[in-house]
């Protein structure tokens, strides 16, 4: 195992575009980094596959972000957080961080009533992944979790202020509200986008996004391993462009780049980044 690098990239991966959301809530709070996605779009989504499958993807992409001496991986997806995340923190030579366990203990420290909901897709929520890291928190909170398909393409067509997708939230959170639920954990990394619709039909809601909480996670992690580099320290040591004064570079690739990309990039990223590569999946499984 070589020595971790204050000068080497966060590398960051997802099956697909919605971990960008996360991607920017790192950019956001650690600017002297520098950051390399990979968003596995070819194989989007995971959560339609196995177990067995998602560990091998997870691998598979993990491996290959190995190969620009990341520094820490920060997994920008709650599916492979839920099925792979253990596994890879045993297997890997640097820090892994997931999103299911920030936003787990963010709900635990916010909850007033001990009421807690969490939503997120189908394969997130059947893993019960967020029910086992809260409840090994807190075993006294009482979790209502529900699955919601529905959001996720809701998102992708930009259809955020839509009256369809007020009436869709209401389907899914109705329940839990009515069960006096004050905190709710989005499980899912294009949920952030939500936020505001949620608000504005549940405005005492607490909201708990995981793209936030992870950011401040890793923050945390890199300054007790003293692996934090400081936009000022911020330059092309990690080899990847770096054109914008102090801050770091971000690199994003994908293993397929469709017409559709580029309105979920602007999507889901509110930040500019110098690198928007394809790389074949043959090129990452070799």
């Amino acid at each position: 195992m070589s020595e971790l690098k204050p000068s080497s990239p966060i590398g960051v991966f997802d099956s697909g575009m919605g971990g960008l959301t996360v991607l920017s809530e790192l950019v956001s709070a650690l600017p002297g980094e520098d950051f390399v996605y990979l968003g596995d779009t070819a194989r989007v989504p995971y959560g339609s596959r196995s177990p067995g499958t998602i560990l091998r993807y997870s691998r598979e992409v993990s491996e290959y972000l190995l190969r620009f001496d990341i520094k820490l991986l920060v997994i920008a997806c709650n599916t492979v957080s839920a099925h792979a995340e253990s596994i890879l923190r045993e297997e890997l030579p640097c820090p892994v961080i997931g999103v299911i366990h920030p936003g787990a203990r963010a709900v635990v420290a916010q909850s007033r009533t001990g009421r807690v909901g969490v939503i997120g897709t189908r394969s997130t929520i059947k893993s019960g992944a967020y029910e086992r890291e809260i409840r090994r928190l807190n075993s006294d909170l009482s979790i209502f979790s529900k699955a919601c398909p529905l959001l996720v393409p809701v998102i992708e067509e930009g259809w955020m202020d839509k009256k369809v997708t007020g009436q869709i939230l209401q389907e899914y959170l109705s329940e839990m509200v009515r069960e006096d639920v004050d905190s709710l954990v989005l499980g899912c990394t294009h949920y952030p986008l939500l936020k505001k619709a949620i608000k504005d039909q549940y405005p005492e809601l607490k909201l708990i996004d995981s793209s936030v909480e992870t950011a401040r996670a890793v923050k945390q992690q890199l300054e007790e391993r003293e692996l934090l580099r400081e936009a000022s320290e911020s330059g092309p040591t990690s080899g990847l462009k770096t054109d914008n004064g102090n801050r770091g570079s971000v690199r994003i690739l994908l293993t397929d780049i469709t017409d559709h990309i580029e309105s979920l990039e602007r999507l889901f990223f509110r930040h500019p980044f110098q690198s928007l590569e394809e790389i074949q999946i043959d090129d990452m499984t070799r």
